[in-house]
């Protein structure tokens, strides 16, 4: 698998990102190969000898054509461009380093460096354009620029049929940049800010005339190709003297690549976290945070891990603390229940007494003690070294990559995890032969790692453990440092005023090793580096990420922390594992877990802080204005929402509670988005509604930035699997009786129904009238923030009755005839025999009106079914699968249970204990009870007021040998007056097909609660 090479696919939202670049330039012609006069230079006497001999087109240059377009047209076009994106736009041209200055944004992770090689290539093949600098802000992207550069030169071979030239512009290596000037094909110079930018005598020379040059100035040779300038990382390189430097390039125009732009200049194209995240193009982020909590009265180490839950047993803890032996003290890992005692466990360690597990909470991830102390998952008690918190932190990315290893290895993934550390000496160091051995963390890893891999390995030889067994603890981890001139690893140098290192050896060795890592035939899984390193990690396998530095280090930056691991994984074929491979399942493979070195809500805080900063291109509220002028695509068209469209879609949005009267995005919009049941737009903006929603969620919501980052310690239940009860022939008896699919026919009086429609509607029918209210006050005297400005006096709500008459028009029959199923002549015959007043009640509230009245047809329709329905049993049934259909289930709602068909219950409603909880309890605890199921949603019976999904399936142990089965609805309320029309005929079409079964053996009944079913079945 060494030759394993990454694969590029063509994804929208980077072509998007490359037009909107190319747009900009509408207009410019094609011009290739613009000559001009080299100056080759004075001193080198071959140089005049060939002068002499040779013809004009040795000492000839090619440079970048000129922009033809004036000002007013390049801020034409940008402008047009940002409405095309919905950017803000521009009102004058920066022009601060060539004709314009251009800012694309793009998030970590999504190949913004593939993004602006493919728009060199355009550029070119549109408007002939050559020659192009990118400008990093330091080596190890410069490294990774070339990189990038490599390994896709032959994606963008058979794209463009040709392939760009490229070099890392050298001081002793002059000869690049003649190259440079005097090719006609595509060119590429790299180039890192301290070559050019820094005190050395490396960086003065670009601006020296050096004999060994011809007397001429690299920057004079370079500035003669009016080169377009890429700046990758902009927001690094923005120091006035930098700028000064940059613009000795002659650059014809520049482009800013960056996630987090500090200076703005004209934006054209974003896609920022909150994008990439819904977009599904980087990693999840799950975050593992640790909290020391030092309680009086205890100077015990204490350590809750995880809580483990099993299908044939209760939640367990697993738990790290101290036991006392004849010699020493020892800190092991046991895993414990409720009734276990720490102090016994210990070999009574008095520090330990009182620790007697009460509760094991898998949903709240918390285990209390008798004493009445609780901990947490990720929480550390006792006394605790900084030695203590480094060992956890190394053993639960240890677990971490074990648990998506196992998983990850079938796809053909290779995992891996990310180190990062402040000392080599800290992970290795060299005995008295100068042979490397480990240190602290090395130490550490190994015997850690050995424990977990010991609770992955089993008696079954699966192709997942024969691959374990065949790595040894010591090959699987590496180290990537700087080498010293004895190849001995060594830190890495950091300069004055940076974060990061310019080590070269490093970042080569780094960049070596890419492609080789990602092979399952390596052994290396696990990789220390130095924190200085970071930017030098963008291994698209990387799947967990742990800074272990002593101290801490609160100032770390947790966006380019967590960005060393965004890039979504490739298998052993190099191909992206995005979603178009994995579908719904992209984000669950990919997740990148964070095992910081600080608690959960401090490390999220500060990493959502850091989002946040950078969504300033986002509107923080709904207005009309908001949507004006916004242009939407439709098909082949492109609609520009008029002023009226706009004002539609805000009323919209107001009238449905989706905004709040601040304009922000309501709980409400977000669930009805979630369950795909957003209300109706209105006919005049329905062509362009899912443009709608697309900006309505453009808007910045603070709620989404919760759903991007996950809490790592969270008990993860993977699915609710259907267990050994469902088996148990007497479930499988009863469910052979139930799980057929059913037809109805049903035979009423129509007439009956005209007639009675009408008598309800009649007296039962109310439609609100508009109103109005005015509030009088006067101005007060307390103007202070607590007080009120203007005190009220009287209030008075008057009717509308000459309100602007709506101008929709409404098909009352159709749409009477859609929510009842009954035909045009049967809504007219009803709506004819209303009485005039009632009917007037339609130009008051049309929708209403039909609301209201469609409901009472309804509910009259209901009474009169039950008695002249009939079923008949179709060929089909249900498979068992309706049970896990369901997926993403809020397991903080379950009830964990013993005799249903599943291990957790989903109950109707939120409070711990509901009706649906409180039954399914005390039906675990009833020894009558043999087995039961709360039936999935799936499971439905027609009826004409539409399906029923009933609540429980259960059997009963009634005597020695007998067995009842009994299909139960759970209600808050057994009075029929409470229970609304339609849902009294859907329990009555239930009770007449089940209790009509050819067994006798299954009953069906509506309860309240588990006493009143048992009174019923004491009754049969």
């Amino acid at each position: 698998m060494s030759d394993m090479k990454f694969k590029f696919t063509i994804q929208n939202y980077q072509t998007e990102a490359v037009a909107s670049v190319v747009k900009v330039f509408a207009g410019q012609p094609f011009q290739n190969k613009l000559s001009y006069r080299r100056d080759t230079g004075t001193q080198n006497v071959q140089n005049i000898f060939n002068w002499i001999l040779s013809d004009n087109e040795l000492y000839m240059g090619f440079a970048n054509a000129p922009v033809v377009l004036d000002s007013h047209q390049l801020l034409k076009n940008i402008q047009n461009v940002q409405n095309d994106n919905n950017l803000q736009t521009s009102s004058i041209l920066a022009k601060h380093m060539g004709v314009c200055s251009l800012d694309i944004e793009m998030e970590t992770g999504t190949g913004k460096t593939y993004v602006y090689i493919k728009t060199m290539f355009e550029l070119n093949k549109q408007y002939g354009w050559s020659k192009f600098i990118v400008v990093v802000p330091s080596i190890a992207i410069r490294e990774g620029v070339q990189k990038s550069f490599q390994m896709m030169q032959d994606h963008f071979m058979e794209q463009y049929g040709k392939k760009a030239r490229f070099f890392i512009y050298n001081s002793k290596n002059l000869t690049d940049i003649d190259n440079f000037s005097s090719s006609a094909d595509l060119s590429v110079m790299i180039i890192n800010v301290q070559a050019f930018n820094a005190r050395g005598k490396d960086a003065r020379r670009i601006r020296m005339e050096l004999d060994e040059f011809g007397s001429r100035k690299p920057i004079d040779v370079i500035a003669a190709n009016r080169p377009i300038v890429i700046l990758d990382e902009p927001q690094k390189m923005g120091g006035k003297k930098t700028q000064e430097s940059l613009k000795e390039f002659n650059p014809l125009f520049t482009l800013n690549y960056s996630a987090t732009h500090k200076e703005h200049h004209d934006l054209i194209y974003v896609l920022d976290a909150l994008d990439a995240y819904k977009m599904k193009l980087v990693k999840k982020i799950e975050v593992k945070g640790f909290d020391i909590k030092n309680l009086r009265g205890t100077d015990g180490y204490l350590f809750l891990e995880d809580i483990v839950i099993s299908p044939k047993k209760p939640p367990m803890a697993r738990m790290e603390f101290e036991i006392e032996y004849e010699k020493s003290i020892k800190r092991v890992i046991r895993i414990l229940g409720v009734d276990d005692d720490l102090f016994a466990l210990s070999k009574n360690m008095e520090q330990y007494r009182g620790y007697h597990i009460n509760d094991v909470d898998p949903i709240k991830g918390v285990v209390t003690f008798t004493n009445g102390i609780e901990i947490h998952i990720g929480e550390v008690l006792g006394d605790v070294s900084e030695k203590d918190i480094r060992r956890v932190q190394i053993r639960e990315t240890i677990r971490s990559h074990f648990e998506k290893e196992k998983e990850l290895y079938n796809r053909g993934i290779k995992t891996l995890s990310l180190f990062f550390i402040d000392k080599v000496e800290n992970y290795r160091k060299y005995d008295e032969d100068g042979n490397e051995v480990n240190s602290e963390y090395g130490q550490m890893f190994e015997e850690e790692y050995m424990s977990i891999q010991n609770e992955y390995l089993t008696l079954f030889d699966t192709p997942y453990e024969q691959y374990l067994r065949n790595i040894n603890v010591h090959s699987t981890h590496a180290g990537y440092f700087s080498i010293d001139k004895k190849g001995h690893k060594i830190d890495s140098k950091i300069k004055r005023g940076s974060d990061i290192s310019d080590d070269e050896s490093a970042y080569e060795l780094i960049l070596k090793d890419k492609e080789k890592l990602l092979s399952l035939d390596n052994p290396v899984r696990f990789i220390f580096s130095h924190s200085a390193l970071r930017e030098g990690w963008d291994n698209p396998n990387v799947f967990q990420i742990c800074t272990l530095k002593h101290g801490g280090d609160s100032t770390t930056n947790k966006r380019q922390e967590v960005g060393r691991g965004l890039r979504i994984c490739v298998n052993q074929s190099g191909d992206r594992m995005d979603e178009r491979v994995l579908g719904s399942e992209v984000q669950e493979v990919n997740k990148l877990t964070v095992i910081a070195s600080d608690g959960y809500k401090d490390f999220v805080s500060s990493l959502q802080s850091e989002i946040k900063d950078t969504l300033y291109n986002r509107p923080s509220k709904v207005t009309p204005e908001y949507f004006e002028g916004k242009r939407l695509k439709v098909g082949d068209d492109v609609i520009t929402i008029s002023s009226n469209q706009a004002h539609t879609v805000y009323f919209y949005l107001v009238k449905n509670d989706y905004i709040d009267e601040d304009g922000h995005v309501t709980d409400k919009y977000r669930a009805d988005v979630e369950n795909n049941t957003l209300a109706t737009v209105p006919d005049k903006v329905k062509d362009i509604a899912d443009g709608v929603h697309a900006l309505v969620q453009g808007i910045f919501d603070e709620h989404a930035l919760d759903g991007m980052i996950e809490d790592g310690h969270t008990t993860k239940v993977q699915e609710n699997a259907l267990n050994d009860n469902f088996y148990k022939k007497e479930f499988q008896t009863l469910w052979n009786y139930i799980n057929h699919k059913w037809s109805y026919t049903v035979h009423f009086d129509s007439n009956e129904l005209i007639q009675k429609s009408i008598k309800k509607i009649d007296e039962k029918l109310f439609v609100s009238q508009l109103q109005y209210t005015v509030t009088q006050g006067t101005q007060g005297e307390d103007w202070s923030d607590s007080g009120n400005g203007f005190v009220a006096e009287k209030r008075h709500t008057y009717k509308l009755d000459r309100g602007e008459t709506s101008q929709v028009k409404y098909d009352l029959i159709g749409k009477i005839g859609e929510k009842t199923h009954l035909t045009r002549k049967t809504v007219v015959a009803i709506l004819k025999g209303i009485s005039p007043v009632r009917f007037a009640m339609f130009k008051l509230n049309p929708e209403e009106f039909i609301s209201n009245v469609s409901r009472l047809i309804n509910d009259e329709k209901a009474t009169m079914i039950v008695d002249d329905i009939t079923y008949n049993q179709t060929d089909g049934t249900y498979d068992s699968s309706i049970f896990t259909a369901e997926k993403n289930k809020d397991f903080s709602k379950s009830y964990l249970a013993k005799k249903n068909v599943q291990d957790y219950v989903f109950a109707d409603g939120t409070a711990e204990k509901s009706i649906e909880r409180k039954f399914a309890e005390d039906m675990d605890l009833d020894d009558k009870v043999v087995v039961y199921a709360k039936l999935p949603r799936g499971f439905q019976i027609p009826t004409p007021v539409g399906n029923y999904a009933p609540d429980w399936a259960i059997a009963f142990q009634k005597g020695t040998v007998k067995h009842i089965f009994f299909i139960a609805e759970t209600k808050g309320t057994m009075q029929s007056i409470n229970i609304r029309p339609i849902e009294q005929a859907k329990i009555s079409c239930a009770k007449k097909l089940f209790n009509n079964l050819s067994t006798k053996d299954v009953v069906y009944h509506d309860v309240d609660s588990y006493q009143s079913l048992l009174n019923i079945i004491e009754d049969l």
